[in-house]
């Protein structure tokens, strides 16, 4: 918990022998017209460590309905938003055993995975997931099950996802859950064996788009087309179109 003060982790840190500049340049600190002040202020902080178990940036959540909602350390030369992936160091050891990453959608879905067994879970941080960060995924697997909520906002992030992911050559599966549900209240709610089941019968990228898609099936199948080519793995490629061809 980052405490409501104004220069609470300053004042801590300058008496550990840190100078303002340099914690301004780590990212824990700001100026503003009188001086430097913390950037977390009265929120929950969520440390985010690097594949090395390394921690290189902070998360905080305010406890009521303030915004930012959400705020991460601003990028520092230890920390890119968009190379990074919440909990990877502590998932990397069961992705590798799994065979295959979950990706979730906020720090919150990827604890409560962690902490009801699926240990193989990560999440980006507040953005859409990128290739960079598919590109730290690819030396643990090559495979991923996307999570989403099952609402319009959900199906069209999963949609945006899937693009990536064929672009970067992964094997994908999406679990859309119902809406009005994330990972988090999915688990607390139902537990771990429907969450299991129901990851068991993710839907392949072909399944997913013919049971989302508001268009007819020509346009429906031209979109599956679209995603398919994006793969330069033509033996991936080839599965999927014959799946689309049935």
């Amino acid at each position: 918990y980052a405490v409501n003060e104004r220069d609470g982790l300053l004042r801590h840190l300058n008496k550990a022998g840190h100078a303002d500049q340099f914690l301004a340049e780590a990212g824990l600190t700001v100026a503003d017209g009188k001086g430097f002040r913390d950037v977390f202020r009265d929120r929950i902080i969520f440390p985010i460590f690097n594949l090395k178990n390394d921690p290189v940036a902070f998360g905080g959540r305010v406890m009521d309905n303030s915004l930012p909602k959400y705020l991460n350390s601003p990028e520092t030369e230890a920390f890119k938003k968009s190379e990074t992936l919440f909990a990877i160091s502590i998932a990397k050891d069961e992705i590798r055993k799994a065979g295959y990453a979950i990706i979730v959608e906020g720090y919150l879905d990827a604890i409560l995975c962690h902490q009801y067994g699926f240990r193989n879970a990560v999440a980006p941080l507040g953005t859409a997931l990128t290739s960079k960060q598919l590109q730290k995924l690819k030396a643990l697997t090559r495979n991923v099950v996307i999570i989403f909520d099952g609402d319009k906002a959900g199906v069209s992030a999963a949609r945006r996802s899937l693009t990536v992911i064929c672009e970067n050559d992964f094997r994908a599966k999406v679990m859309l859950l119902p809406e009005g549900d994330d990972p988090d209240s999915f688990l607390r709610k139902n537990g771990a064996s429907l969450f299991r089941k129901n990851l068991a019968e993710a839907m392949t990228p072909v399944e997913f788009l013919l049971k989302t898609s508001k268009s007819d099936r020509t346009d429906t199948a031209r979109e599956a087309l679209g995603i398919i080519a994006l793969l330069k793995d033509l033996i991936l490629a080839d599965e999927l179109l014959s799946e689309l061809s049935n």
